[in-house]
């Protein structure tokens, strides 16, 4: 007789792996770009790969980072019954704390934003919109992402979902706390623009 527990863990654990892959480190090293933990601000994420001069790779991480978190999700539902949330949560969870990097991985926007998407596509465009707005209205893209994982929970609030603002609010205050140094350096008026140049 299969264990009860087997295949939620098993959702689990393919959540995780899935959200664990460095996207945008394995780009850097395939492209010769370096090894993106040596580069800016040593962030596995889309907007250091930005700092490589490369905007296709920035933009791929983007996409990739964006498909694995909505992936899980898919998978998870697939599988068992509320295994979306759960598989979308861990991958968001291996992302930022990926083992294979000793657990220094990336701020969670975009897969957030990924895992949001799949789970209510209506909260995802608000996270997409707010996203943008924030990130082209102050060029600072710790803003933008902030911004956005907020809005996630405050969206499926608006909608009804209130089965998903757990998971949502969770993912957000991961983000903000991911978020940290940025908004230290937003305090004291250090935090860099996106494309600006180094003084």
């Amino acid at each position: 007789m299969t264990s009860p527990w087997l295949l939620p863990a098993f959702v689990l654990a393919v959540g995780y792996l899935l959200g664990s892959i460095p996207f945008g480190l394995i780009l850097t090293r395939v492209t010769g770009a370096g090894d993106l933990r040596q580069i800016g601000s040593g962030n596995i994420g889309a907007t250091n790969v930005l700092r490589t001069g490369r905007k296709g790779l920035a933009a791929a991480t983007l996409l990739l980072d964006l498909l694995k978190g909505a992936a899980a999700v898919l998978i998870g539902a697939a599988l068992i019954d509320n295994g979306g949330p759960m598989a979308g949560a861990m991958a968001f969870i291996g992302h930022c704390y990926p083992v294979w990097l000793r657990f220094a991985g990336g701020k969670g926007v975009a897969t957030m934003m990924g895992v949001v998407t799949a789970l209510y596509w209506p909260a995802g465009i608000v996270f997409a919109v707010v996203w943008l707005g924030a990130l082209f209205g102050t060029k600072w893209s710790s803003v933008g992402g902030m911004a956005a994982a907020i809005s996630a929970p405050v969206a499926m609030w608006g909608f009804g979902r209130i089965d998903l603002l757990p998971v949502s609010l969770a993912l957000a205050l991961i983000v903000l706390w991911r978020h940290r140094a940025n908004i230290a350096r937003l305090m004291k008026g250090e935090e860099p623009k996106v494309g600006a140049k180094k003084g």
